[in-house]
């Protein structure tokens, strides 16, 4: 499904989808936009390749569908009609883009550590006991012992 489809979900949907609040998607497509605004050409004045086959936000979806469905870059590639090696590299970027905004980074283990919440446990005793099953005996098994066959 590509974003033309997925933007007229529900928000509950949408997230259900996507795996990020329709907000957060926003904040990404926002940010991949601005950094695609300020990066420059290699050479002043001219602009290389093809026109782009997707927008931003089919990038983004993309690559939050590699991520949440664990599909191959063939299948996701497939899917938006690129080649597995574009989807490849498109997800990359979009990855690059995100993980250097810093505004997307989960809290690493000394906030946890420190945080004020009370956690509860639970044990649950996994012992070994023997297992009542039938003691095999030959009797029980073998019905009859055939001594001449041929």
């Amino acid at each position: 499904m590509k974003w033309n489809k997925a933007k007229e979900l529900e928000s509950a949907q949408f997230k259900r989808f996507v795996g990020v609040e329709r907000t957060t998607f926003d904040m990404m497509v926002s940010l991949i936009s601005d950094y695609k605004k300020s990066d420059k050409p290699k050479l002043p004045g001219k602009k290389r390749g093809a026109k782009p086959k997707l927008s931003v936000e089919d990038k983004l979806l993309m690559m939050l569908m590699y991520y949440r469905e664990y599909r191959t870059f063939f299948h996701t590639g497939a899917e938006f009609g690129i080649s597995e090696t574009q989807c490849w590299r498109i997800v990359v970027q979009v990855e690059k883009i995100l993980i250097a905004s810093n505004l997307f980074h989960l809290p690493g283990k000394k906030k946890l550590v420190e945080s004020t919440n009370e956690w509860e446990a639970v044990m649950v005793d996994a012992s070994e006991h023997t297992i009542e099953r039938p003691k095999k005996n030959s009797g029980n098994i073998i019905q009859a012992k055939r001594r001449n066959t041929h």
